[in-house]
């Protein structure tokens, strides 16, 4: 045990000597604390006594002394309780542990999962895009053929000759260049695609995909609007020059079922195949047939009309001396029948065939001089008179324009002038009935 020193005082009387010999008297019990120290420095030491031995202890190892029994006494206490809840302490932490593990597998199936539909989304637009760029491909070579199908029009002119229209129309519908065609591997023309098809059927981005696909759709549609724009001015075309031709032959009075009957065919021969307008086929395919028909029956109201002498036999400004009709003889001075038309013109002057046909007289042929007629068919032929020099010879085939002869003043003449006919079934009729249907043919085109 420790006890608190304190020293004894010695109580007896300052008179009264010390006894020697004496001992002190000692407190009873098994230990006593004694005072370490008679003076007043001493106080604050700490003794123990046991057994009638004394240990002095100062206050720093006895704080540390009992510091450490306390911390000793805490740690057993700890883990007297440790090993006491160890299991349930254990068993929370198990849990605690399960509980995050299932926590950690959910999230990591919530996010294969977003990836599993993330990447099925990407698929799926993957696949979209490669269908909308083959329709696209697909559809501009179907534009492409109806381009050149557009090309493919001829032109036919009324004097009966074909020349094909490819590059007006071409031009119509793309200026002078033609567009670019879509590359093999799928990627856009020019700088508006801005994507490639790689191989394994990845894309490569490169801007936005939809809005490409969109500028493409746009371009293939203005092209295609184009396309129908130049298919309809020339179904319009068709059908305004075959009613022209027509009125032409209804001015004229002649029999057009008549005229066409023994008009040139065109082609060498083959099979008759008639044909057939059905239904099948989009838009411009039905308006591309009816526009077939319509050329060939302006094809063959060309070669009908090649044959009807409605031009001028003489180039440059026409001035008549003399008209159709009755008239004072420039010879007898009575009056007289004036079968055709007199054309005021120079010696030399290249006379034209106004019409296809077959020379059947080139040669003098008394009053009218040096005279060639043409048989045109179906009764229709015309004269040339008065000419100083004659270019053809009979039976030989005259084209529209062909020089037959030079102006001249052969025969029953008095200046130098051409005399042209017009006959129909040998008998003559007035030329200006021809001439004024084709000025006006003429300006109506």
């Amino acid at each position: 045990m420790s006890n608190r020193s304190s020293h004894y005082q010695d109580h007896s009387h300052p008179h009264q000597p010390h006894r020697h010999g004496h001992a002190p008297t000692r407190r009873s019990g098994a230990a006593t604390a004694a005072p370490a120290a008679r003076h007043h420095g001493a106080s604050s030491a700490y003794v123990i006594a046991h057994a009638g031995k004394q240990v002095r202890i100062g206050p720093a190892i006895f704080w540390v002394v009992v510091g450490t029994v306390t911390a000793l006494g805490a740690w057993s206490a700890a883990t007297a309780t440790y090993f006491t809840f160890r299991d349930d302490v254990l068993t929370r932490l198990l849990a605690r542990q399960a509980e995050m593990q299932y926590s950690y597998e959910d999230r990591i199936a919530e996010l294969r999962a977003r990836i599993d539909r993330t990447t099925s989304r990407q698929l799926l637009d993957q696949e979209q895009f490669e269908q909308k760029l083959d329709q696209i491909i697909h559809r501009q070579a179907a534009l492409d053929q109806r381009t050149a199908a557009l090309g493919a029009l001829p032109d036919n002119s009324a004097t009966g000759s074909v020349k094909p229209a490819a590059r007006s129309l071409t031009e119509r519908l793309f200026g002078k260049s033609k567009p670019a065609p879509l590359p093999e591997n799928g990627a856009a023309p020019g700088r508006q695609s801005g994507l490639t098809v790689r191989s394994g059927g990845q894309l490569a981005k490169s801007g936005n995909v939809n809005d490409t696909i969109a500028n493409l759709q746009a371009s293939l549609d203005r092209v295609e609007q184009r396309q129908m724009a130049v298919l309809t001015a020339a179904e319009g075309s068709y059908d305004e020059r075959i009613r022209r031709m027509k009125g032409l032959v209804s001015d004229l009075g002649l029999n057009l079922a008549r005229l066409e009957v023994k008009a040139p065919r065109g082609g060498v021969g083959g099979p008759f195949v008639p044909v057939k307008m059905t239904g099948h086929g989009g838009a411009f395919e039905q308006q591309l047939s009816r526009i077939s028909v319509s050329r060939v029956q302006l094809d063959q109201l060309s070669r009908t009309l090649a044959q009807v002498p409605y031009r001028t036999p003489v180039l440059g400004e026409i001035e008549l001396s003399s008209g159709f009709g009755v008239r004072s003889d420039p010879f007898l001075g009575r009056p007289a029948m004036h079968t055709g038309l007199d054309f005021r013109a120079s010696t030399g002057d290249p006379v034209r065939a106004t019409a296809n046909g077959r020379v059947v007289s080139a040669g003098w042929a008394g009053g009218y001089g040096r005279m060639v007629e043409i048989d045109h068919g179906n009764g229709l032929s015309t004269r040339y008179g008065h000419m100083s020099r004659i270019n053809v010879k009979v039976g030989e085939q005259i084209n529209i324009g062909q020089v037959v002869g030079e102006v001249g003043s052969t025969g029953r003449s008095t200046g130098p002038h051409l005399h042209y006919e017009t006959r129909i079934d040998g008998e003559a009729v007035d030329p200006q009935r021809f001439l004024r249907a084709g000025a006006r043919y003429a300006a109506a085109r």
